[in-house]
């Protein structure tokens, strides 16, 4: 048989004055639930009218009976921003290899998260720092290692041969002269 949580006139009353104070409406709507339950209401009934389920009802009248009115009114999410400096820390951070990156220096990931690493107290993964670049409009530009305009190598040899014959008929007229 479910143990069955019973709520007296001074809880109710207590119930009462913070469904009155409360303006989130999440909040309120789970003191809500403790309200219809204070008032005789069985928890399928307080299902139908707040939404929840009736696990759900069971379960936020099973923490009140255990933790009170106050275990509402905290706090409870967990996860969410698991970044280890604030957006502006992180700008801060890159500021430094702008400046190197405007003078022409290369710049890597590595540099960059050995400085990220020194600025957090901690040892990171590689994703950190990439999450932080894409978060900042960084991306990944590196010199190419050839022009796209390119001349072959057969026509870069072909210029050479011919500059080499230019400079000595040069030579031949500038010594007959």
């Amino acid at each position: 048989m479910p143990k069955t949580y019973l709520i007296n006139k001074q809880q109710q009353k207590e119930i009462e004055a913070q469904l009155k104070a409360t303006k989130d409406a999440k909040l309120y709507k789970k003191i809500q639930v403790l309200n219809y339950r204070a008032q005789g209401y069985k928890n399928s009934k307080i299902a139908e009218l707040t939404g929840y389920s009736k696990s759900r009802v069971s379960a936020l009248v099973c923490e009140y009976a255990k933790n009170g009115i106050e275990y509402f009114l905290k706090e409870h999410r967990q996860g969410g921003n698991n970044r280890n400096l604030s957006f502006k820390e992180e700008k801060a951070l890159l500021e430094t290899f702008i400046e190197q990156a405007t003078k022409g220096q290369i710049i890597t990931v590595e540099t960059i998260r050995q400085a990220y690493n020194a600025a957090c107290g901690k040892e990171t993964a590689y994703a950190s720092v990439y999450y932080m670049l894409e978060r900042h409009g960084w991306r990944k530009l590196m010199p190419r290692s050839k022009h796209p305009n390119k001349a072959s190598d057969e026509d870069i040899k072909a210029s050479k041969k011919l500059t080499s014959l230019s400079k000595t008929k040069w030579q031949i007229l500038t010594q007959e002269k």
